[in-house]
């Protein structure tokens, strides 16, 4: 690595994060001092604008946030959006009815809420994780046409097992080319607009700044975060990560439990 790095781009889940879904207090520390030092920091994640704002406020981050997996990129203080890609009704239709078939509990986002029409455990036990509330209603297809204010920005189908991945196989074959297809968790089956993804967000963010690809840090733990590992100049792995995602980033450091995140910020930007 010769370019000195300019901007960071964390995850949360599994990354910032440790395993109690808090913040990693050395990388929370160790955020702070890379700010300190006029490195720019963001956040890239799947998860609701209004679950990664605690995180931001708390980080004292001033940069647009990446959120739903680059399908928004929204300031955290001044709530100005950036960039917003929908996915279209039709397409909506489809995942519910699929999921539907499946017996699959299944989440969706609009306008930053979350919404479901038959609430099941694995769909309060997301809602507890994200910190966010579960809005219920009757019928979400009915919802979406009669009453929202907008088209969704995220669909999630919920399943631990392998049930979920002849979902994905049957939605990438009907749909994977008008949609953007990825897991947060191996449990999370999630559907946002083709044009969005976490690399594209980190993509329109560093040119809004003046800032090239090799010199963004990105640091990551699953499989959604590999676009962003390809994009960025230097690509770092947690140590919880998979083995296929470890094998993609140019380093690897501890867990998320262990100060994976300070690890890679002290390496690579405090102590040059």
């Amino acid at each position: 690595m010769t370019s000195p790095i300019k901007l960071v781009a964390l995850d949360l889940d599994g990354t910032l994060l440790n395993s109690d879904s808090d913040l990693e207090y050395r990388a929370k520390e160790a955020v702070r001092r890379v700010q300190e030092k006029g490195v720019k920091v963001t956040l890239a994640t799947g998860r609701m604008f209004r679950s990664a704002l605690p995180f931001a406020r708390e980080l004292n981050l001033k940069l647009p946030l990446i959120v739903y997996h680059g399908a928004l990129i929204k300031n955290p203080v001044s709530g100005e959006v950036m960039r917003e890609k929908l996915l279209p009704l039709s397409i909506v239709e489809f995942l519910v009815g699929r999921a539907r078939e499946y017996g699959f509990p299944y989440n969706v986002y609009v306008e930053d809420e979350l919404y479901v029409d038959d609430i099941q455990p694995e769909n309060l036990a997301y809602a507890d994780k994200a910190r966010v509330p579960l809005h219920k209603v009757d019928d979400i297809l009915g919802f979406l046409k009669e009453k929202a204010p907008k088209e969704p920005i995220k669909f999630v189908a919920l399943h631990d097992g392998p049930k979920l991945d002849r979902l994905e196989e049957e939605v990438r074959k009907a749909i994977g080319h008008r949609v953007y297809i990825t897991r947060s968790f191996p449990y999370f089956l999630e559907v946002i607009s083709r044009e969005a993804s976490k690399a594209k967000g980190l993509e329109i963010l560093a040119r809004h700044l003046g800032i090239s690809p090799k010199e963004i840090m990105v640091i990551g733990d699953s499989f959604n975060d590999l676009d962003m590992f390809h994009f960025a100049g230097l690509a770092v792995a947690m140590g919880n990560a998979p083995p296929a995602v470890r094998a993609q980033a140019h380093y690897v450091v501890a867990t998320n439990d262990e100060g994976g995140v300070a690890e890679a910020l002290t390496k690579f930007i405090l102590e040059r």
